[in-house]
Parts: structure tokens; C-alpha cells; sequence
């Protein structure tokens, strides 16, 4: 079983330490055997239970030791992102990260891992209403306000608040593969997969009138990922102009129709890979990008190595592929 440990320190935000004891701390029996091991660790000089906010206490009897030999380490918002965090925490992230912990910090956590020096010279992620606070206190840093979340492997810096569960659901892909994470998105009543450059801000959220929805229209494209769609083709199904489409996108999804499709047939292509043994061509067709050639073009440009290898190192993490 996979180990988190979550930080909690005293006056941190409930919602960002919800969401991961939610995720990974709850059983389920209809994921795959081996489900994570989930324990929060209070950090800081009290025994007793740790106060967040909220009204809320969190009674724990794991500590720092517990933390450092966690597989992944998880940092919720920071209580004060103007103040100094713990000492014994960042000391606990540090010497987690020389065991070989994944460092994953959520929303304004990013100022706690920051000041542990692990993300110095990389990109990184946080709520965009601290960008200009993080980047005077941190300019080490190349803050990225803009995006999601950024993984560099070792390391995974998470926009907030409804971004913690996107991190998280790409922590399950990244561990179990795109089924369990799809599963486990359709309990969480989530999106299956927002990718991590994907827009954190999205300046009209909701839309003005219950039948602007572009949800019928996302799952009429998300069941026909291997047809050439074309913006035109979005634009006709929706009844608009492939302009009005591409405004009412951007307001509703923080990104353009083509990037979401090319988004939707990656995230396909990772979850045929993963599942089963179909040569790279078949998969191309399936997911929509045509050839082998043009799939391995696309998919090494989004998830950093080609499909034979991305097949090749998903099961040697696991050696048999999970029934759902």
C-alpha cells in the first residue's frame, strides 16, 4: 500500500486538508487492492490535538517520524503564507524528500514548500490571488499563476481550492492508472481529468442561464474522441458560430475547444495503454490523433515520454492491471 502522510499544523484552512483525507483515506473496495495508507501527522512542539480553522481539531498520533517516511507528502494551505512556517516541518519535508517522498504541496502550501529550497529554479503553483505575495517572498521560484497544477515528479505544487482534488485525482492516475482515477472521479461527482496547464481562473464560472451548459455538448465530443472533430463540428452540435463557441468556451472551461479535445484524446490514449495491449496505431485511431506517428508526436509533448514507454513503465509500477 502506497503511503501519504498530510501535514497538519495548527490554523490551516479545513478544506484543503479534507480533500485528501477524503480521497485517499477513505476505503474502497471497487479500486484496485493496495489502496493508499493514509495518515495525518501534527507537526509542531503540542502534543495534544492540533486546532485548524473552522472549529474543527484534528486528534492524531502520528507525528513528524511518521511524515519523513511516508511515500508522498502531502502540504495543505498555510495557515499564515506572510509568516514563517514551522521550523520542524520544513526540516520533516526536507530530510522526506532526501528519503525519496513525492513533496506535494496544495494551494498556499506552496509557500511552505518553497521555503524548504525544494523549488528553487522550478515551476510552480499555487492560488493565483498569492501569486504577487509568492513571487516578492520566493523569487527563486518561477510561479506559474496561471496553471492547475505543475509535476515535476519528485515534486507537485497544486493551484487552490477545487484544484486540490485535481491534484489528487492525477496523484491516483499517476499511481493506478486513468481507469481507478475516472472511477474514483465519477464518486467525487469530478472532473475526470483537467490537465495541469489548464486555466485556474475562469472568469464566468457559472453561466448566466441554465441552458448555456456546455456539458451535453462536452459528453456528445467525449463519446466521439475517435472521429476528426473539428471546432466547426462543436460549433454546429452546440447550434452557435465557432466564435460564440470559442468565447463561451474559454468562460466555461478556462481553455479553447481544440486544447480541450487534444486534452480528452490523451488522457484516451494513456487510459488504452494502460489497460490493455493494442498496438500504438489502433490506439491512435481510437483516441482520434490518426496515426502512430502523430500520437507519439502529441503524447511525448504531454506527458513527457512516448506511449511504448508510458505502457513499459505503468506496469512495472503495476505488474497487473486492476479490474474495476
Amino acid at each position: 500500500m502506497p503511503s501519504i502522510a498530510v501535514a497538519v499544523t495548527a490554523g490551516m484552512p479545513i478544506f484543503d486538508l479534507a480533500v485528501p483525507c477524503h480521497v485517499f483515506g477513505t476505503d474502497r473496495p471497487e479500486l484496485p487492492d493496495g489502496w493508499y495508507d493514509l495518515r495525518v501527522c501534527a507537526i509542531g512542539p503540542d502534543s495534544g490535538p492540533v486546532a485548524t480553522r473552522s472549529w474543527f481539531a484534528a486528534h492524531t498520533p502520528y507525528g513528524a517520524e511518521d511524515l519523513i517516511a511516508a511515500d508522498t507528502v502531502i502540504v495543505p494551505a498555510s495557515a499564515d503564507v506572510r509568516g514563517d512556517p514551522p521550523g520542524d516541518l520544513i526540516d520533516a519535508l526536507r530530510e522526506a524528500h532526501r528519503r525519496g517522498a513525492r513533496v506535494v504541496s496544495l494551494c498556499s502550501g506552496a509557500f511552505t514548500l518553497a521555503a524548504t529550497g525544494l523549488l528553487d529554479g522550478r515551476t510552480a503553483a499555487t492560488h493565483w490571488m498569492y501569486a504577487a505575495l509568492f513571487a516578492e517572498r520566493y523569487p527563486a521560484v518561477r510561479l506559474d499563476p496561471s496553471v492547475l497544477y505543475v509535476d515535476h515528479g519528485d515534486v507537485l505544487t497544486g493551484a487552490g481550492s477545487t484544484a486540490c482534488i485535481d491534484v489528487c485525482l492525477h496523484i491516483v492516475r499517476e499511481d493506478f492508472g486513468s481507469a481507478a482515477a475516472n472511477t474514483l472521479a465519477r464518486q467525487l461527482v469530478a472532473p475526470a481529468h483537467r490537465p495541469g496547464g489548464q486555466a485556474q481562473y475562469i472568469e464566468a464560472p457559472l453561466p448566466e442561464r441554465t441552458d448555456d451548459s456546455l456539458a451535453p455538448l462536452l459528453h456528445w465530443a467525449a463519446e466521439r474522441l475517435n472521429t476528426p472533430l473539428t471546432v466547426a463540428d462543436l460549433a454546429r452540435r452546440a447550434h452557435t458560430s465557432p466564435r460564440t463557441l470559442a468565447r463561451r468556451f474559454h468562460a466555461a472551461t478556462g481553455t479553447t475547444p481544440l486544447r480541450w479535445l487534444q486534452a480528452q484524446r490523451i488522457a484516451r490514449a494513456r487510459e488504452l495503454l494502460e489497460g490493455g495491449d493494442l498496438p500504438v496505431d489502433r490506439v491512435a485511431e481510437l483516441c482520434g490523433l490518426g496515426t502512430a506517428a502523430n500520437l507519439r508526436r502529441h503524447f511525448t509533448r504531454a506527458v513527457g515520454v512516448p506511449p511504448h514507454d508510458y505502457r513499459r513503465a505503468f506496469r512495472a509500477r503495476r505488474p497487473a492491471t486492476p479490474t474495476l
